[in-house]
């Protein structure tokens, strides 16, 4: 085929007059992708204890280290966990994110906000690597979210509040599949009324779930039928029981066995796929080019990159970058401004502040100094008045004994003049 460097030129197809080779690129491709190997990444949202490690293993066939957890947890806790697997020839980077805590605080309206920020982050992670002088997408481990498997609880009759916002704001950063955990707690008809109520409400509140793609002719005609029966109820287990001559994984109860793979039993099977068998690089191609894509364009156009200008020309990088720049430093400039205003405000208050103070403690030091000096007075007085008392005292004590000494005097005289009248 011939193409033109003029767009609004015909293109002519040429017939090729033999083999040339570049018919087993597909090969080539599958060959390269199969070397390299693929990752996966899955979040699993929903409350402690409602089945979603337990899910996994099943899903996946074998025994994922996870620590239990606890109901007490202050807030929501995201704990991603990476897995190599490998089948037949096909590595597998498999990264599980369980939301630790989810739905256990008292106040659930923020939730939501620690999942939110974790797949952003890893958009963020991406972004930054795209953005390097030196990049290395080759053998970068892309951490972006690909599927959102939300649990749902069986025992009620709908869906809750908790469920309903979080969902609402996850659509869209990732592609949200909602399953309806332990399914084998609830009738059958109990569970065909909960998914149509989940469904309804899903629908009356705006929320986007996953839908399987029908483009495909190949799988069209499955996936259009798992549209229908979203969202899944499915049972987990990693215990075989025997069932008949044979053994089976399920659970064992009095009454009977729920075999995880009898479809009859459990959508456990359409699950797997649905999501690993038949959609998994769908899966990976909308969190690329629907949920990453939308978060890359919002970033750039905050940082004030756009594909044409006003007058519909190309838009130059260095140009964006000049004017960023200068709306960078006179921002800058602004912020330096005010923070010196703001401190030359602040000194200005403190030195009111340290002369008001200087002058209450002046105030007070000249009260203190008022008082002392009456209280000095005050003894003073006291003083005087008990030296006078004193004088007044000593004075009295010397007539006193003066007196007393005359008085003693004259006692003396007085019998001898008795004496003398008597011999005469």
């Amino acid at each position: 085929a011939w193409i033109s460097s003029h767009p609004n030129e015909e293109k002519r197809t040429l017939e090729l007059s033999g083999h040339v080779g570049f018919d087993s690129l597909p090969d080539q491709l599958v060959s390269k992708a199969s070397a390299q190997g693929f990752c996966f990444n899955i979040l699993c949202v929903g409350e402690t204890g409602i089945g979603k490690s337990t899910l996994m293993n099943t899903l996946f066939n074998t025994t994922f280290e996870n620590e239990e957890a606890s109901h007490y947890g202050q807030m929501v806790e995201l704990r991603p966990h990476t897995y190599e697997l490998r089948e037949s020839n096909v590595n597998l980077k498999l990264t599980v994110v369980h939301t630790v805590g989810f739905g256990d605080q008292i106040n659930k309206e923020q939730s939501y906000k620690p999942i939110l920020e974790y797949i952003d982050a890893q958009f963020a992670k991406f972004l930054e690597e795209e953005l390097k002088i030196k990049r290395s997408l080759f053998n970068y481990h892309d951490t972006r979210i690909h599927i959102c498997l939300y649990f749902i609880a069986p025992n009620g009759h709908s869906l809750k509040s908790l469920d309903l916002v979080t969902m609402k704001k996850l659509d869209s950063k990732v592609n949200i599949i909602p399953v309806i955990a332990k399914a084998d707690t609830v009738s059958r008809n109990e569970l065909e009324k909960l998914k149509i109520k989940v469904m309804s409400e899903l629908v009356s509140n705006g929320v986007q779930i996953y839908q399987f793609p029908t483009e495909d002719e190949a799988v069209a005609e499955i996936n259009s039928s798992m549209n229908t029966l979203l969202p899944f109820a499915v049972v987990g287990s990693v215990d075989d029981v025997k069932v008949g001559n044979k053994m089976v994984k399920g659970r064992l109860y009095p009454w009977g066995s729920v075999e995880v793979e009898n479809e009859k039993h459990c959508d456990f099977v359409k699950l797997r796929e649905m999501v690993l068998r038949v959609n998994m690089e769908d899966l990976r191609e909308q969190t690329h080019a629907r949920h990453y894509e939308l978060y890359r364009r919002c970033k750039l156009e905050e940082m004030g990159f756009k594909d044409t200008g006003t007058d519909s020309q190309s838009f130059s990088l260095q140009q964006t970058y000049e004017t960023k720049r200068k709306e960078f430093i006179v921002e800058l400039q602004r912020k330096e401004e005010e923070m010196r205003q703001m401190f030359v405000n602040k000194v200005k208050e403190t030195e009111a502040e340290l002369k008001e103070k200087e002058k209450e403690l002046h105030e007070r030091f000249e009260q203190l100094k008022r008082m002392h000096q009456e209280e000095k007075k005050n003894l003073e007085e006291k003083r005087r008045e008990l030296e006078e008392e004193m004088n007044a005292f000593n004075r009295r004590k010397v007539a006193a004994e003066t007196l007393m000494g005359q008085a003693l005097q004259g006692c003396s005289q007085q019998p001898f003049k008795k004496d003398k009248d008597k011999k005469k």
